[in-house]
């Protein structure tokens, strides 16, 4: 009777502790803090801003095509002209916004004239896995994670566009990512460094 009791204490504190070994974090926080970390980050189409409007050299400049993806969405206009140059005439295609595009562009605030297409908002739609960097005391943890951007505009998932601006195809289907996040003075999490 006694050695029945004593089975049944010794497997009644191994399932208790181990219960208790396994408490895993909460993700809703972890999700939270990494939606914070994205807020106000969106998809550009170009790396850094560019200005407009532009006169570009069709058979040199690389950005042909995007500006061409661009104005067959009906975010800018192009107009053929003829720029004198030292060896004579060349053709170039003059850009500028139009009204739809005015709508689109950001300007940067640092530069009359520069800007961007930007889009869309990044949100933080699952947690794959998180990993403690220590057990014993869980303050940092190494996440993994899923995102996708939404609000992204018609213009953007054109072919032409998906072509023309590679990081936007790659930027506006679901990712996954690694953060790591460490827990702050008043019990939050926060992302170090920022995605």
């Amino acid at each position: 009777m006694r050695e029945r009791m004593a089975a049944a204490m010794v497997l009644t504190v191994l399932v208790v502790g181990a219960g208790g070994c396994g408490k895993a974090v909460d993700k809703g926080p972890l999700l939270a803090a990494l939606n914070k970390a994205y807020d106000g980050r969106h998809v550009c189409v170009w790396p850094d801003a560019t200005k407009l409007p532009a006169t570009i050299d069709p058979t040199k400049d690389d950005k042909i095509r995007g500006y061409e993806a661009l104005t067959d969405a009906g975010l800018l206009t192009r107009v053929y002209q003829e720029k004198k140059e030292a060896s004579g005439f060349i053709k170039v295609n003059k850009y500028d916004l139009t009204d739809k595009g005015h709508a689109a562009w950001v300007a940067d605030p640092k530069q009359e004239g520069w800007g961007n297409f930007c889009f869309g908002h990044f949100n933080v739609t699952a947690i794959d896995k998180a990993t403690p960097d220590d057990s014993s005391n869980p303050t940092r943890y190494t996440v993994n994670y899923s995102y996708e951007v939404e609000g992204i505009p018609g213009w953007a998932r054109t072919p032409e566009s998906m072509r023309a601006f590679r990081g936007v195809a790659a930027d506006t289907s679901i990712q996954s990512a690694t953060a790591t996040l460490v827990k702050d003075e008043a019990g939050g999490w926060r992302v170090e460094p920022a995605p």
